[in-house]
């Protein structure tokens, strides 16, 4: 069978895991250097120093109930027995130290968050009130730390085609309709840059920039399995040393087969969100329509006590 280093070698596609997943991701992360090189990429400025400050969010799986049931909780110790089950859905917190196109340094507040669900806008609207009302303590002193957003989304905004993009803040002197190039303290705390991946937009890598590279290891396609997107090959050659402190890590991932239970698990616990959500909105919508069903039954007997009263008046002049 051939090993990670022959694929390397000889220029061949060796195995990696999917990093869509948290399992994956999280571990990827995890790492300092990484989460340099991603976050350093994606802003396209220097990260000089980089603090993570995790916030887990989990759903908690009750097996024991005769319908399988959801609900997100901040996470707490998982108990054995019962079978309750625990399975994670993170978000990243970073403070990190950057260096702008100006060479001056300044420290902001990364968050990064995954999702497969789009439509989840109420989620990342929670997440982002609970950063703005933050405070951190910087050269002993309270501060509001300038915010920058980063999104994964496993599925693709309908219209935006592009599968990375940079919603952007300009300043802009609305008499002169003219560009601001100074900064305000207080419009950078309220209001943040936000960079969204599109994994599934992700095709046919030039891989020849850094954020060519990066985005490479979320392309999904060449899946090794039918029907599963646990692992895949991974076709390009990677040519530099954060590049092949990833692709190690993936690798190793990809090997482990623990690794690849948690990435089902993870998978199964998808499936079943999704069916929970799906029983919602389906339920949802037949109340809906019994709705709207009693309310065109209330008009039209509305309507025929109407015209019996017409009637009835009628007759008695």
């Amino acid at each position: 069978m051939e090993t990670k280093e022959t694929g390397k070698k000889s220029g061949k596609p060796f195995i990696i895991a999917n990093p869509i997943y948290d399992t994956v991701f999280k571990r990827l992360m995890e790492n300092q250097r990484i989460a340099k090189f991603f976050i350093g990429t994606i802003l396209e400025q220097q990260v000089e120093d980089l603090s993570v400050l995790p916030q887990e969010f989990t759903y908690k799986l009750n097996r024991t109930k005769a319908s399988d049931e959801v609900r997100n909780e901040e996470k707490e110790e998982e108990k054995g027995g019962g079978g309750v089950q625990y399975y994670s859905f993170f978000r990243l917190d970073f403070m990190a130290t950057i260096r702008d196109r100006d060479g001056r340094h300044r420290k902001i507040l990364i968050e990064i968050q995954k999702s497969w669900d789009t439509l989840d806008v109420m989620r990342f609207c929670r997440y982002l009130g609970a950063q703005y009302s933050r405070v951190d303590i910087i050269d002993g002193r309270e501060t509001m730390l300038p915010m920058t957003t980063i999104y994964i989304l496993g599925n693709n905004l309908a219209g935006i085609e592009c599968p990375c993009v940079r919603v952007g803040r300009t300043y802009t002197d609305m008499l002169n309709k003219t560009a601001i190039h100074a900064k305000s303290e207080f419009m950078e705390n309220l209001t943040h840059d936000s960079y969204v991946i599109q994994a599934g937009r992700i095709a046919d890598v030039r891989y020849t920039t850094s954020l060519d590279k990066l985005l490479s290891i979320f392309e999904q396609k060449y899946f090794i399995v039918d029907g599963s997107d646990v692992r895949k090959e991974y076709p390009y050659h990677p040519d530099d040393e954060n590049m092949e402190l990833i692709t190690d890590l993936l690798y190793e991932m990809g090997a482990d087969p623990e690794k690849r239970r948690e990435i089902e698990d993870e998978i199964e616990m998808l499936r079943i969100i999704k069916n929970i959500q799906d029983t919602h909105n389906r339920t949802v919508e037949e109340q809906t329509r019994l709705l709207e069903e009693k309310d065109r039954e209330n008009a039209e007997l509305k309507e025929k006590l109407a015209e019996l009263e017409r009637l009835f008046r009628n007759k008695t002049d």
